[in-house]
């Protein structure tokens, strides 16, 4: 079988580097993690949502380069098809994509009013109202997926929609956001799962704070 490695950065800041991850577990691929010191320039920017970074995550398989989450999400299940990361059904699939590429190109009041940030809690926050507007959009299309897929996943089984979406239930829990009863209970089977905790763990290990995002809100 070909190596596979996937270069992240910090487990604690990086909600893009815990998409791409979790994408591999879902996989069921054996993989080696590569870590890109926060310090790294590079790394930093993407954290900061400075840079569209095309360092973290980057899977690299039998020596080929993917650096884009939704890259490595496809490439994913057309090499490890049995883990049905996709929906099977077409038209599922191409919803699936939609709120996938949703997120990947939008929300971005709610990235820079709630950066992720696994060790911090922040329960009386004060979400400006940009924000307000993407979290009622992310919890809507929460619930409709839910609704149309019977659960417990986004469609059903669990999909790489639920591993691009895990990350914002990291903010909504740090920053104590108040949900509707479906979407609260969809973040905590999010929690539930097992890699999500897997990951929570070694984010709490990391010694390395980046200070931009460890103002006293």
């Amino acid at each position: 079988m070909p190596v596979a490695t996937l270069t992240i950065s910090s487990k604690n800041y990086s909600s893009w580097s815990l998409r791409g991850w979790l994408m591999m577990k879902l996989s069921g691929l054996p993989f080696e993690e590569v870590a890109v010191d926060p310090d790294d320039a590079t790394a930093r920017e993407e954290i900061l949502l400075l840079s569209p970074s095309i360092l973290v995550p980057c899977l690299t398989y039998d020596g080929f380069r993917i650096w884009d989450t939704l890259a490595i999400g496809e490439f994913l299940n057309e090499i490890a098809p049995e883990a049905k990361l996709m929906p099977a059904n077409r038209l599922s699939r191409a919803r699936c994509r939609s709120i996938c590429g949703e997120l990947h190109s939008g929300f971005n009041s709610l990235r820079s009013a709630l950066p992720m940030n696994l060790k911090a809690h922040f329960p009386h926050f004060k979400v400006w109202s940009k924000a307000q507007g993407d979290i009622a959009r992310v919890t809507q299309i929460w619930r409709e997926c839910l609704e149309t897929s019977g659960g417990p996943w986004l469609f059903g089984d669990i999909s790489i929609a639920d591993a691009m979406y895990a990350p914002v239930a990291t903010r909504f829990r740090t920053y104590g956001v108040e949900l509707d009863e479906v979407s609260q209970a969809y973040c905590d089977r999010i929690f539930a799962w097992p890699a999500m905790q897997e990951w929570i763990e070694a984010a709490k290990l990391e010694k390395d704070e980046i200070e931009e995002l460890e103002v006293e809100f």
